[in-house]
């Protein structure tokens, strides 16, 4: 189905007159109705009950134009998207991320990227964590991940940018949100929220606190599952680096094991674009500066 029956089939259930809906949209009424009936036919149910005063939409035909209508906006909303952009730049870099603490330092590339390259747009994609399927389809230029879930992606690079550490997360007013490191034996007595597409390297600690200390666990649903048991006094959790916010709601007090979660950048094997590789470098710079920044 195409826009020109897109528009008829709206034109018309909104006028119901055959006439009035051409006069409308510009076109010949025998347009309009060759239009019509080319969309019935490849639908394979009637949209409209002709009557001699013109066409009423039947039940499904109702239904239909409700989807339409969305459809329509969505179209008119992504046009006027691409004109503003056509205006101003020349390229976009997509960039996937499952949320914007991911990349804390992101706003700040990407001022500094559009300024040294004044044509070329970024825009970020957020996506589950975990998840590179769109990535692989090529819908984003670059995408951050855990190491662990790309290193076996196909025709995809590599580019290393932080190594994130294990923390606590507790309510300031915790005893201990006071302390500089916790260890496993600071958790005895407490609750532990455990699960959420945690990384292995997170699950095994966990595992190991579980089975050391015999405290009680429950598994909770998501990162944001968590942060709201969290704020309701439900339990303590472990977290990587890299899903602090930085807006200071939690106390975040590293934890004392060897494991880490490296994150990287990917990108594409076919990817020739210099633009490209020019973000995932300024990226490393930028987090390579920050030394002392936690993650």
């Amino acid at each position: 189905m195409n826009t020109k029956q897109i528009d008829c089939i709206l034109e018309l259930a909104k006028t119901r007159n055959f006439s009035k809906a051409a006069e409308n949209i510009h076109i010949a009424q025998p347009t309009l109705t060759y239009q019509i009936k080319s969309a019935e036919d490849e639908l394979g149910f009637p949209l409209f009950d002709r009557t001699i005063k013109g066409a009423v939409l039947t039940p499904a035909g109702s239904q239909f134009c409700t989807v339409l209508r969305n459809i329509r906006e969505e179209l008119k909303r992504a046009k006027e998207q691409a004109q503003n952009f056509s205006q101003h730049y020349h390229m976009d870099v997509s960039i996937g991320l499952p949320m914007r603490s991911a990349l804390h330092f992101l706003p700040q590339a990407i001022k500094q990227f559009e300024q040294d390259h004044p044509l070329i747009s970024v825009t970020p994609h957020f996506l589950p964590l975990a998840d590179s399927s769109s990535f692989l389809k090529g819908e984003e230029d670059i995408l951050f991940a855990m190491e662990h879930d790309v290193k076996h992606l196909p025709d995809t690079i590599l580019h290393s940018l932080f190594i994130s550490k294990i923390y606590l997360m507790c309510q300031h007013n915790d005893p201990l949100a006071q302390k500089d490191t916790i260890s496993t034996c600071d958790l005895a007595g407490r609750v532990l929220m455990v699960g959420g597409g945690s990384p292995p390297q997170l699950c095994r600690v966990q595992q190991r606190i579980i089975q050391t200390l015999n405290i009680s666990y429950f598994n909770s649903a998501s990162p944001e599952t968590t942060q709201t048991y969290l704020a309701a006094d439900k339990g303590l959790c472990l977290a990587p680096g890299f899903l602090n916010d930085h807006r200071g709601e939690f106390a975040w007090i590293p934890f004392n094991c060897p494991e880490t979660i490296p994150c990287v950048l990917c990108t594409h094997k076919r990817e020739k674009r210099s633009e490209v590789l020019d973000l995932v470098k300024l990226l490393q710079q930028i987090y390579a500066s920050q030394s002392d920044f936690i993650v």
